[in-house]
């Protein structure tokens, strides 16, 4: 809204799906009327396009999840804080990364920070880096939230969905999110060992600045973390046997 990014311009909302080609119709309508009613406003400027993926789709599980109820958004930063020192992340490396969230409030996808070296990995600048390529087809998904008592709502399905392709590469080690939306409040910290943990106030309503910080081991093999991210299909299908 208000002209592109570089000309001061605000970013509404995003959204991707992974699909056969015969859903695309469908597909397509869906994503325009996320980008035309979103509590950001309204886009002066909207682009939908496809590609064709012809990389081997793989397919895993979705994270575990718990949901935490707190009163406040400083409670729920202490809380996240100490999910991911418990997920591995250095409490010196949770600080600095902190300290520089207001900085990266404009960058549009995520920043990838090495718990070791407690720097910014990736050179991306205002882009940063997105997770893209992934999908939960919407039956599985309800069936999922049916069985775990969740909102079946798509911003959770999408999260999700995120947070678990993020966590299976080798060299991640947590990640940290909140909305950019004024009115969701809820956010989260995920990783392999604690799963999807949601925070059901991160920040304070009206807020438009969001997070996503993906928290990286850099003494592990991180040539193919960021090409994974951006271009490994993944599909996201749960097997209600692997949540007993």
């Amino acid at each position: 809204m208000n002209g592109s990014h570089e000309d001061g311009g605000k970013h509404i909302s995003g959204g991707e799906r992974l699909i056969p080609f015969h859903e695309m119709k469908r597909t397509i309508n869906a994503l325009l009327e996320k980008g035309l009613s979103h509590s950001r406003g309204k886009p002066d400027f909207m682009q939908i396009q496809f590609e064709e993926v012809h990389e081997p789709l793989k397919t895993i599980q979705p994270l575990p999840v718990h949901t935490n109820e707190v009163s406040c958004p400083e409670e729920g930063q202490k809380l996240a804080r100490l999910l991911l020192g418990r997920e591995g992340v250095p409490r010196k490396v949770i600080e600095k990364a902190y300290e520089q969230i207001p900085e990266w409030s404009g960058v549009r996808g995520a920043v990838v920070f090495d718990i070791h070296t407690g720097k910014r990995f990736d050179q991306t600048k205002e882009k940063g880096v997105r997770a893209s390529r992934m999908d939960w087809p919407d039956a599985n998904f309800e069936k999922w939230a049916l069985h775990c008592h969740v909102p079946a709502h798509s911003r959770i399905k999408e999260a999700l969905a995120l947070a678990s392709k993020v966590s299976q590469h080798p060299a991640a080690v947590a990640e940290l999110c909140w909305s950019d939306d004024p009115d969701y409040i809820t956010g989260y910290v995920a990783g392999k060992k604690m799963g999807y943990q949601r925070i059901t106030a991160m920040k304070e309503y009206g807020t438009e600045e969001g997070c996503r910080i993906f928290f990286i081991d850099g003494s592990k093999d991180v040539n193919t973390y960021i090409h994974d991210l951006e271009k490994q299909p993944i599909l996201i299908e749960w097997e209600e046997e692997h949540d007993l």
